[in-house]
C-alpha cells in the first residue's frame, strides 16, 4: 500500500482558473430530471468547460461539478462513502434528534483521484471498474495511459485486468530554478546529475518524498524509479548520501517561497505546483530532466455503488474531444493524455517546456508505479537513514 502521506500533492497552488462553488452547484430541481454529480479537483476543469458541456445535455439532465481543494480529500471522500451507516447504539442520543439524524451522503456518479491513490483505492474496494467500450475516444489515449489504469484486483497493473480510471491530464517532477543565479556560472540546470555540483551545495530543495528522491538518484544512475529491490543497485546509497550533502532543506508544500524570496537558487517540484506561478515571477525557468522525470495523472474514478449512467461516460469523453483537451491544457496549464498537436504559437512561453515535451524525454520519463509493502519499506527505510 502506498504512504497516505505521500503525494497529498498539487493543492495548494491548484486554484487558477479554477471553478468556485458558485459556478458549479445548481439550486433544486424536480425528481424526473437524471442527475450527474461529479466532484473533481479545484482548477483541473476550466469553468468554460463545464458550461460547454452543460449545453450538450438535454433538458431533462441536471449535471452539479463540486469542486475538491486536494487528492486528499477526494480520497478521503471515497472512504466515507463505503463505511456503514451507524447504528442506533453507535448514533446516541443523536438518533432522538430527527435534525441530527445522520445520513449516507449522496454518491457521486465521478470523482478525480491521482494515480498514485489508484492502488489503495482498489484495494480497499472504494471504486468500481469502468467500461472502455462506452468510450469513444479510448482508442485515442496513448497506450501507457491505458495501461496505467489496467490493473488487478489488488491494484497493480495487469494487462488483463480491469479499467479503473479515465484519465484527463498529467504533469511531471519539474526543476525550477532562477536564472538569476546562475547568470555568472556559465551554464543552467538541465538534468538531475546538476544537482550534485559544488556550486549548487546547500543551495536547492528536494520534495520531502522516498520515491521521488531517491526515484531521481536511480534516474541519474541509468536505473527505473520503479527499482523494485534497492540493494540490487550496490552505489544508490553512496549517491543518495552525496546529494543529501547538497540538499538545503527537504519539503512538499512550501518549498517554493524560499525559491520566490531568494534563499535558495532551484527546488525540485510538482509541475502543477510550478507552471502556475511562472508568469509572475519571470526570473523563474523550468525544466523537465533530459534523462527522464516522474509523472502523475488526474483521473476520473466512479465510487463503488454509483449509478452507472451513460451520461458519466458521455462526460469522460466529452473531456478528450480535441478541442476540450486543448482548452483544458491551456488554461490548467497541464499535458493531456489525449495526444494534441498545440504550436509553439499557442502555449505561452512560461510553460511551453511542459506542452511541448520532446517524445524522447517522455518515453524516458515514468508513473511511480506500486511496489509491494516489503518493496516500499526499502524507500522510506532508505530515506530515513540518509537524512539522520
Amino acid at each position: 500500500m502506498y504512504n497516505s502521506k505521500s503525494i497529498n500533492r498539487r493543492s495548494f497552488l491548484i486554484g487558477l482558473g479554477g471553478l468556485t462553488v458558485s459556478q458549479l452547484l445548481i439550486g433544486c430541481t424536480n425528481n424526473q430530471q437524471t442527475q450527474l454529480n461529479i466532484q473533481l479537483l479545484k482548477g483541473s476543469i476550466p469553468a468554460q468547460v463545464v458550461d460547454k458541456f452543460r449545453k450538450t445535455l438535454q433538458k431533462q439532465v441536471q449535471a452539479k461539478f463540486v469542486p475538491l481543494l486536494q487528492i486528499q480529500d477526494s480520497f478521503k471522500q471515497l472512504q466515507t462513502w463505503q463505511q456503514p451507516p451507524k447504528s442506533d447504539k453507535d448514533a446516541g442520543w443523536s438518533r432522538l434528534i430527527p435534525f441530527r439524524q445522520s445520513q449516507k451522503p449522496e454518491l457521486a456518479n465521478l470523482v478525480t483521484l491521482g494515480d498514485y491513490w489508484l492502488k489503495t483505492a482498489i484495494e480497499q474496494q472504494l471504486i468500481q471498474p469502468l467500461e472502455p467500450t462506452q468510450f469513444k475516444h479510448w482508442s485515442n489515449l496513448d497506450s501507457r495511459w491505458q495501461q496505467l489504469v489496467t490493473r488487478n484486483d489488488q491494484g497493480f497493473l495487469d494487462p488483463q485486468g480491469k479499467v479503473w480510471a479515465a484519465p484527463y491530464r498529467w504533469g511531471s517532477t519539474v526543476i525550477v530554478y532562477n536564472r538569476e543565479k546562475f547568470q555568472n556560472l556559465g551554464w543552467t540546470p538541465q538534468d538531475w546529475s546538476d544537482l550534485w555540483r559544488e556550486e549548487l551545495r546547500s543551495q536547492f530543495s528536494l520534495l520531502n518524498e522516498p520515491r521521488e528522491v531517491i526515484g531521481l538518484v536511480l534516474k541519474k544512475l541509468g536505473q527505473s524509479y520503479n527499482t523494485a529491490d534497492l540493494n540490487t543497485v550496490p552505489q544508490l546509497e553512496s549517491e543518495l548520501k552525496a546529494l543529501h550533502q547538497q540538499v538545503k532543506f527537504y519539503g512538499s508544500t512550501t518549498y517554493l517561497e524560499p525559491l520566490i524570496t531568494g534563499d535558495t537558487w532551484l527546488a525540485v517540484g510538482w509541475s502543477s505546483d510550478v507552471v502556475p506561478i511562472l508568469n509572475r515571477y519571470p526570473e523563474l525557468r523550468m525544466v523537465i530532466p533530459r534523462s527522464g522525470t516522474a509523472i502523475w495523472s488526474d483521473l476520473w474514478v466512479s465510487p463503488k455503488g454509483a449509478a452507472k449512467e451513460d451520461i458519466s461516460s458521455q462526460w469522460i469523453d466529452f473531456c478528450w474531444e480535441s478541442n476540450i483537451v486543448e482548452q483544458i491544457s491551456l488554461q490548467t496549464k497541464s499535458n493531456s493524455p489525449i495526444a494534441k498537436n498545440l504550436k509553439a504559437s499557442d502555449v505561452q512561453t512560461a510553460f511551453a517546456s511542459l506542452l511541448l515535451n520532446s517524445r524522447e524525454v517522455f518515453d524516458k520519463s515514468e508513473f511511480l508505479l506500486p511496489l509491494s509493502p516489503e518493496n516500499n519499506q526499502q524507500y522510506e527505510n532508505l530515506f530515513a537513514k540518509i537524512k539522520v
